[in-house]
């Protein structure tokens, strides 16, 4: 068992929850409309979709993550390395992964006929699936296309909070986008800050993902410049109307955020003991973000 929850990479589920608990707030706040069943169900659905892309990871990845074993991974990349140490046969976790595909399709059936959420939940949880199960999984296998990235925004930024909004009102709405957008930022700037440490790795394993074709520092001028465009795009919801004690809370974040933006452009990446801390501060920015919108919402609604 406790392979498996190694194996599943639980805090890490935390990058899709906020997002989502972000959206089901957002259509509350805006329409007054929220169904407990839904969200609770909408919830372990979203799970169940990363858990296919952590999966998916464990087993396609498994080569490059035995280079990082060697070459010296840090906790934020390589993977949870149970199949690198073959603690769990990797006939098993295939099983799983089907599994939970077919489970998150189960419960996109369920929302969309039973619960009646609206013609486009099947497709949203199906779009999820095509892009973070085939992240690492042949023949898609978006990472080493150079598309992972944009795919990982859409799936965890994007996609997170919009589905959440939409299952409970059955319709889009233009703010929910604005919210996502530096939700999406900060979450490619996770898979583009852990691609660091598995830089050697991936270059000798030919996994052409976005680090490995730019390089480290065309990488950490992207990492900053997404810096900026969440920090925009966070003033861009604020003006469409999310709450302005949203902002309060944001303000640490990107603080947080343009020290480990210029730190990056200063070249510290190449710093091992300091790169694990800004892998670590890059993930709590990324939470930061969902949860400085959640907490102005509440704030907002109490009051």
């Amino acid at each position: 068992m406790k392979y498996w929850i190694l194996l599943s990479r639980l805090p890490f589920l935390s990058v899709v929850i906020l997002p989502y608990i972000l959206g089901a707030l957002l259509a509350r706040r805006l329409t007054g409309q929220f169904s407990p069943a839904v969200f609770w169900l909408g919830l372990l659905g979203a799970i169940l979709i990363q858990l296919s892309a952590h999966y998916s990871g464990e087993v396609y990845d498994i080569k490059e993550d035995r280079l990082a074993q060697s070459l010296g991974k840090n906790p934020f990349s390589g993977g949870s390395q149970v199949l690198v140490r073959n603690l769990i046969p990797g006939g098993k976790v295939k099983i799983l992964i089907r599994a939970v595909v077919l489970l998150a399709l189960a419960i996109g059936a369920i929302l969309q006929f039973y619960f009646k959420t609206g013609e486009w939940t099947l497709l949203l949880g199906a779009s999820g699936i095509i892009c973070g199960l085939f992240y690492s999984k042949p023949p898609l296998r978006w990472v080493s296309r150079g598309l992972g990235e944009i795919f990982i925004a859409y799936s965890f930024g994007f996609l997170a909070v919009l589905a959440g909004f939409y299952i409970q009102v059955s319709r889009f709405d233009i703010l929910a986008l604005f919210v996502s957008l530096p939700v999406a930022c900060a979450v490619v700037n996770i898979i583009l800050i852990n691609e660091y440490p598995d830089y050697p790795a991936d270059k000798e394993a030919s996994k052409r993902n976005l680090l490995v074709r730019l390089g480290e520092e065309k990488g950490a001028f992207v990492y900053s410049l997404l810096v900026v465009c969440a920090a925009v795009s966070f003033w861009l919801a604020l003006t469409k109307g999310l709450a302005l004690e949203s902002a309060f809370f944001y303000f640490p974040v990107l603080i947080a955020a343009a020290a480990v933006a210029f730190l990056m452009l200063r070249g510290a990446y190449k710093n091992r003991l300091l790169l694990k801390r800004m892998c670590a501060m890059t993930i709590l920015v990324n939470l930061g973000t969902s949860l400085s919108c959640i907490l102005g919402l509440l704030l907002s609604k109490a009051r």
